[in-house]
């Protein structure tokens, strides 16, 4: 697998994607936001990631958009991704990253990689994850273990309307602690 940055914001590139294949796919045309994607040995596009930065914070990265290919999902390709993005915007200066999440498999792909639920939702109900862990300051006070900090995510995803996969996936983490954070990205 090949993990490619195509571009930072404000001029990230167009990219097209396969609405059949790629959810989100429409979003990736827009060109205010940084793009990065994996792809095959043979150049095939699998997943990509649009981001931006915190209109009211510069020092903060949003991940704004997350997809792989229907295909390839559980393969561990989108967190992959994630893993170099994340480390590529640390060395660009970024104290923080941020992403909003709609589903337990994100919120769980999202832990592997170092994002930890900071307790915040969205307007449209997402859950606010964020790297480095939040409330590692002693003043905060979103500053909680980590079992509860993941517990308390999990949570919020019980109180909804779940398809039976995902009821089943947050049954089995019920209880349980953070997923351990896979650095090698492999």
């Amino acid at each position: 697998m090949e993990y490619d940055l195509l571009g930072w914001p404000p001029d990230g590139p167009k990219l097209r994607l396969d609405h059949e294949r790629f959810s989100y796919a429409g979003k990736f045309v827009m060109t205010n936001t940084g793009k990065a994607v994996a792809r095959t040995d043979d150049g095939e596009i699998v997943a990509a990631v649009a981001f931006n930065e915190d209109r009211t914070d510069a020092d903060a990265l949003w991940l704004r958009y997350v997809t792989v290919d229907r295909e390839r999902r559980g393969e561990g390709i989108g967190p992959a991704l994630l893993r170099r993005v994340r480390d590529r915007a640390i060395e660009r200066g970024y104290d923080r990253l941020r992403i909003a999440v709609n589903n337990p498999f994100a919120y769980e792909a999202l832990y592997r990689t170092g994002f930890a639920y900071t307790g915040e939702t969205t307007g449209i109900a997402e859950l606010v994850l964020e790297y480095p862990t939040p409330g590692s300051d002693p003043g905060d006070d979103r500053n909680r273990s980590a079992r509860e900090r993941y517990q308390a995510g999990l949570d919020e995803f019980r109180e909804r309307d779940l398809s039976d996969e995902e009821a089943a996936f947050l049954e089995s983490r019920r209880g349980s602690e953070p997923p351990e954070r896979d650095p090698t990205g492999e």
